[in-house]
């Protein structure tokens, strides 16, 4: 049950359909958590949503969560009539202690009925547009990723429902851009990419966990020590999301055996093997989880993967590519390719693909082994974006 909103007050739901999800309560690294650009382009929509058809004007909205579960309280910055068919609203990009270059950024959302009965995604001053294939985004859309589109659909839902009375075939244009994005976004990969014009909408769980910081590193100590405890015979780690469920289901693994990572790899190691020698034993395997993006660097000896510290991986996979056989013409396509994922879709249906990754998996782990002597074993899978096996277990 919802209760109504007048302009001026934040909408509110009670019962226990959902839960809140508190950014006030810090990450177990003891760090504030923040709000991912998809989280508040889907605030921006859902303000404007309100004021276009209700003629209510919120300080803050509620955003569902991806896990379906759990919403976010998101305050709106500024909402107004730009004319009888469009609003925007205005929401601030707060990223927590994660040093985000689109922390303290405008996120805004232009919403304006259309006559065609669908929601149409449209690139605002300061978002960019994909050029390349590759992306997960088609060419000519805007950069605003899976995710966050299905958190904006949901919102224009919410709203639509909230009352009775208005047409649940509505269509909307949504106009999502970022304030000086053009500017922030020459600080990220997007012009490498092929996104020109602005930043990325981006977000897998609609929260920014505040991992990328010297801080954090120090408290991987602690989750690879709990990882290790009572003698444990195999422990995951990975440097993203992708993988989490294929250490729970295929390998089995616990939840405490399993360490998110991000981008430091060589201090995660270093902090297994220091731990190993301490502790006087070894540990029988070790499984490295994740997207060859990430995980390749690791054949060109690159330890910190974050974007800001390394290149991107595709050379390196086309040097391997080349070792297995594949025409010279592909490999130098793979090399050229804006993204490792426009690699891979490049070379999904080709017969060697698995043999590739495989190789690469191992080419990773012979790596990784070196750094971790005290370790028996090894063992590396390689995941596309949506979680599916490449290499050898494929």
């Amino acid at each position: 049950m919802r209760s109504t909103i007048w302009p001026g007050v934040s909408e509110r739901v009670v019962g226990n359909e959902r839960s809140e999800f508190d950014l006030s309560v810090p990450a177990p690294n003891g760090l504030r958590r923040g709000r991912t650009t998809g989280s508040c382009a889907t605030a921006a929509v859902k303000a404007a949503l309100y004021l276009l058809l209700h003629d209510r004007c919120c300080e803050s909205v509620e955003v569902m969560l991806p896990d379906g579960a759990r919403y976010l309280v998101v305050p709106v910055q500024h909402v107004q009539r730009l004319d009888e068919r469009t609003v925007r609203a205005e929401v601030l990009k707060d990223g927590g202690d994660d040093p985000d270059n689109t922390h303290g950024a405008t996120i805004f959302a232009e919403v304006r009925c259309n006559d065609r009965g669908q929601i149409r995604f449209l690139a605002g001053r300061g978002v960019g547009t994909a050029t390349r294939p590759g992306l997960r985004v088609a060419v000519g859309e805007p950069a605003i990723n899976p995710v966050p589109r299905e958190m904006i659909r949901q919102a224009v839902a919410d709203v639509l429902m909230a009352d009775s009375e208005t047409n649940s075939d509505a269509g909307f244009d949504l106009i999502i851009g970022c304030e000086n994005g053009e500017e922030i976004a020459r600080k990220t990969f997007n012009p490498r990419l092929g996104i020109v014009g602005g930043i990325s909408i981006l977000g897998t769980s609609g929260i920014v966990e505040p991992m990328s910081l010297a801080s954090w590193i120090a408290s991987i100590e602690v989750y690879v020590r709990v990882a290790l405890g009572g003698n444990a015979p195999s422990i995951a780690y990975l440097p993203g999301k992708i993988g989490r469920c294929y250490a729970r289901k295929v390998l089995g693994l616990p939840d405490q055996r399993v360490v998110q990572i991000a981008n430091f790899i060589g201090e995660t190691l270093d902090f297994t093997e220091q731990a190993l020698v301490e502790e006087g034993r070894r540990l029988p395997l070790l499984w490295l989880l994740g997207h060859p993006g990430k995980l390749s660097k690791v054949l060109d000896g690159v330890w910190d993967t974050h974007s800001s510290k390394s290149g991107m991986a595709m050379a390196s996979v086309a040097r391997v590519a080349e070792e297995c056989g594949f025409a010279p013409k592909l490999v130098e396509e793979m090399r050229k390719a804006n993204t490792v994922e426009a690699a891979m879709q490049r070379i999904k249906n080709e017969p060697g693909a698995t043999a590739l990754w495989s190789k690469i998996e191992r080419r990773i782990a012979e790596q990784v082994h070196r750094r971790v002597p005290q370790v028996d074993r090894v063992e590396v899978r390689l995941f596309d974006l949506h979680a599916s096996v490449l290499g050898q277990d494929a």
